[in-house]
């Protein structure tokens, strides 16, 4: 018996982590990490962005869903940080949704920095949107009179549907923070009724049997938000709902050798 529930949660690691917690062991050397995230850092620099989207891959892509190729989604904003020995620096903090790794079922808002954003990366690729200058402005806004973490709801799901409020994953917190920024509100179900009329979740390519047998295991999954197929927000749903609504000037993949545009 102890065999069989092995076998299924080996089988159902995609739904159980996703990817998403803020500490995992890294799978690069450090040299190729710090190397990686300057090359994201200086792209979106050179775009002369102050607020950013950015999307890292979590889990091997052998085990992602069809069609979802990243499984973490954040709001990079460009800041003065504090660094060990006193002094300050300029560079982008990022404002992330974790999963606790001891309590699946529930998240923390923080802040972290591209290597450590890109420390437990299994794939060394990331997934940029540059937001309007106007979109950009209002996120930095909404940042620094700390109003996002209004938005949080600790109560985690992988597959959060986006378009209620009972649960809550990283993607559908940066949608949620897109949202109050574009329509200077913090109000939820306003937030959460704009998505509904503006935001096309992204169907999650596993059976529901699938996913309900890994509730079973873990609390990070739960389908009881969902009526009918389920669907959740990812970093590819966001890029084309800005590019829809013409909210980005530039959504790209950045890997270590290349910067690809994609067509959303």
């Amino acid at each position: 018996m102890r065999f069989v529930i092995a076998i299924i949660i080996s089988f159902l690691a995609f739904p159980t982590t996703a990817g998403s917690q803020a500490t995992a062991k890294p799978s690069y050397t450090p040299e190729t990490i710090i190397e990686f995230s300057k090359k994201v850092e200086q792209y979106a620099a050179n775009q002369g962005a102050y607020a950013f989207i950015i999307g890292r891959t979590g889990r091997p892509e052998s085990e992602l869903p069809k069609g979802i190729k990243y499984t973490h989604t954040a709001v990079a904003i460009y800041s003065t940080i504090q660094l060990d020995n006193g002094e300050t620096a300029y560079g982008y903090a990022i404002h992330n949704l974790y999963q606790r790794a001891n309590d699946m079922g529930t998240s923390d808002i923080i802040v972290d920095y591209p290597v450590d954003f890109f420390w437990g990366a299994k794939v060394m690729q990331a997934g940029v949107i540059i937001p309007t200058p106007e979109l950009q402005k209002k996120l930095v806004n909404l940042v620094a009179s700390q109003q996002h973490l209004s938005l949080h709801n600790p109560n985690y799901s992988v597959v959060a549907n986006p378009l209620n409020s009972e649960m809550q994953n990283c993607t559908e917190f940066t949608l949620d923070m897109l949202q109050a920024a574009i329509y200077d509100t913090t109000d939820i179900s306003r937030i959460k009724s704009n998505n509904q009329a503006y935001f096309e979740p992204q169907r999650v390519h596993m059976s529901r049997f699938k996913l309900g047998l890994g509730s079973l295991f873990s609390d990070g999954v739960t389908l009881s938000d969902h009526h009918g197929k389920v669907k959740t927000a990812t970093f590819s749903s966001i890029a084309r709902f800005m590019n829809e609504y013409d909210l980005a000037t530039r959504v790209v993949d950045i890997t270590e050798s290349n910067i690809v545009e994609r067509a959303e």
